[in-house]
């Protein structure tokens, strides 16, 4: 079966407007998660045009929101039947299948995904959208722990003219405001993300009752126990950030995204010793950098998974003069030197580019240099394949950090010169 550009492969889901399908894009020849609405869904004298106005909530996103976890919205058809929204295929389930079959992840697991979800969420933010719908089936897992967060139909957009929907989302993961039916902000999101935090770490959802009148009751006046009150083994960090983010009152809450995925971030840290360096960390550490202060959050997501990524102890030799390289290097924690023959040309510090002549050659060259770790150090190395990858504006971006680079190095050349001449 076919409809518009789409192949109907076979169904992967159902929801309260429709069905989803795997289809084909017969155009392109990829995989996409087809959202076909029933049409007696829309003719429905009861919720017929509730449906429909959250129907054209999410199809009005197409194109709209580009972020490396959320999920794509890519076609809608609005004008005639079949009506359909097309959206990015996500192979891997949801967090919803970890919840059912109740495999509790690892602590260093949850605290990359909520860091991640904190990511999209902020991102959504900015556009004055609150999603309304935070649930383990919404957020999509790709792989391991890169996330996505799906189904923008319930979105509330503050900035909207037109009188909107409020009796829309999950009962169990609604905030206070949302049962109440008052004026939602970012921090009722906050609050259902938390309601999904306490539920990855304590193996069951903070609020449980036989009934939505009890339901809603406990989420209004009730706090429910810590975490580790539920699962001894969560530590009391994630006790105080989960029930900071369950606060009733939504100005109790973090005040912002960014606040809340840094306690999240501080609660789940590793050592600095620790080979594996989360997502997490790479993105605070990137986006805490001087010199990438004009990149976009998008764009900072974009180099932490370009990059290759170690930690290196001091006296770890990172490149060596004579050997062959195209690689360029952005030191994102500690401090290196640079030497010739021994002799000290300069000293790197954290946020400071190596090797830009290679990237701007396009070509393997011989180091002309030594680089050496003086403290423990935090390095990413860029190759010129994996930055060709990332959007244009990313790229522009990056060469002007090079270029800047470049041109501080020739400065410092021009000095020492003088300074040999005298």
């Amino acid at each position: 079966m076919q409809i518009g550009k789409y192949a109907l492969q076979k169904v992967i889901g159902r929801g309260s407007i429709g069905t989803v399908y795997l289809a084909y894009d017969t155009f392109s020849s990829t995989p996409v998660a087809l959202k076909v609405i029933d049409p007696e869904v829309l003719t429905d004298p009861n919720r017929g045009g509730v449906k429909r106005k959250l129907f054209l909530n999410e199809a009005s996103l197409v194109g709209k929101l580009s972020h490396p976890h959320i999920v794509t919205i890519l076609d809608a058809a609005i004008q005639d039947p079949p009506f359909y929204i097309a959206m990015e295929y996500i192979p891997g389930g949801s967090l919803a299948d970890v919840v059912r079959n109740n495999p509790r992840l690892l602590l260093a697991d949850t605290t990359e995904i909520a860091f991640k979800c904190c990511s999209a969420l902020d991102y959504v933010s900015r556009y004055n959208i609150v999603h309304r719908d935070i649930k383990p089936a919404n957020i999509m897992r790709v792989e391991g722990t890169e996330v996505k967060i799906a189904d923008f139909g319930a979105a509330y957009f503050r900035n909207a003219n037109e009188t909107q929907v409020t009796t829309v989302g999950t009962p169990a993961y609604e905030s206070p405001e949302q049962v109440l039916g008052k004026e939602l902000t970012h921090q009722s999101d906050m609050f259902s993300l938390g309601v999904v935090l306490y539920e990855l770490l304590a193996g069951r959802r903070p609020f449980l009752a036989s009934n939505l009148t009890e339901l809603f009751r406990q989420i209004v006046r009730e706090d429910p126990p810590p975490p580790s009150q539920i699962e001894p083994s969560v530590p009391s960090s994630f006790d105080d950030l989960v029930m900071r983010a369950l606060r009733k009152d939504p100005e109790a809450r973090y005040p912002n995204w960014a606040e809340f995925a840094l306690a999240i971030a501080e609660a789940g840290r590793l050592s600095i010793f620790e080979q594996r360096i989360r997502h997490s960390e790479r993105f605070q550490a990137l986006r805490a950098l001087d010199t990438l202060q004009n990149f976009s959050d998008v764009e900072i997501w974009e180099l932490v998974k370009a990059g290759s990524w170690r930690r290196v102890p001091a006296r770890t030799v990172l490149v060596a003069e004579g050997e062959a390289g195209q690689s360029v290097f952005l030191l994102a924690e500690g401090e290196a030197k640079v030497t010739i023959q021994g002799r000290l040309l300069n000293v790197l510090k954290r946020g400071d580019c190596f090797g830009e002549m290679a990237y701007v050659r396009s070509g393997s060259a011989p180091r002309q240099v030594t680089l050496e770790a003086s403290t423990d150090a935090l390095v990413v190395e860029f190759d010129t394949q994996s930055l060709s990858q990332t959007t244009t504006g990313c790229q522009l971006r990056f060469a002007q950090v090079l270029l800047h680079a470049l041109c501080d190095r020739l400065a410092l050349a021009d000095t020492r010169i003088l300074q040999l001449s005298r």
